[in-house]
């Protein structure tokens, strides 16, 4: 590593970019550059994103806590905790929080999806 390079610094919710959308829900931005973005989203019970898809960006939805309802091209799968699922360019989507309790889960994206969001 060269000398002057900065050692890479930590990153959690309490540092990160923090930005709200839908209703009630939140997200920080972990990574955000140009090749990359990774987002952590809080998803309270009952709330849900608007159906969409993105031209270019692939995404990976991680759960860590609580369990979504993901929905890509008229599928439906429960997502639970400790488990993803990918989304590729063009496919339709959509993201809910049908349970009782609040859920929390990874958005990563490549290329960034920001500004590639295509709503229906």
């Amino acid at each position: 590593m060269p000398k002057d390079a900065a050692q890479p610094a930590s990153v959690s919710r309490n540092n990160a970019e923090h930005y709200r959308w839908g209703n009630d829900c939140d997200g920080w931005n972990l990574v955000k550059d140009e090749n990359l973005s990774v987002i952590e989203e809080y998803i309270p019970s009952g709330a849900h994103e608007v159906r969409h898809y993105h031209q270019k960006a692939q995404q990976f939805f991680y759960i860590l806590s609580g369990e979504v309802m993901m929905e890509v091209e008229g599928r439906s799968a429960l997502l639970p905790a400790g488990s993803g699922i990918r989304v590729l360019p063009g496919a339709r989507h959509q993201i809910s929080n049908p349970s009782s309790g609040a859920a929390r889960f990874l958005v990563i994206s490549q290329p960034p999806s920001h500004g590639d969001r295509i709503p229906e």
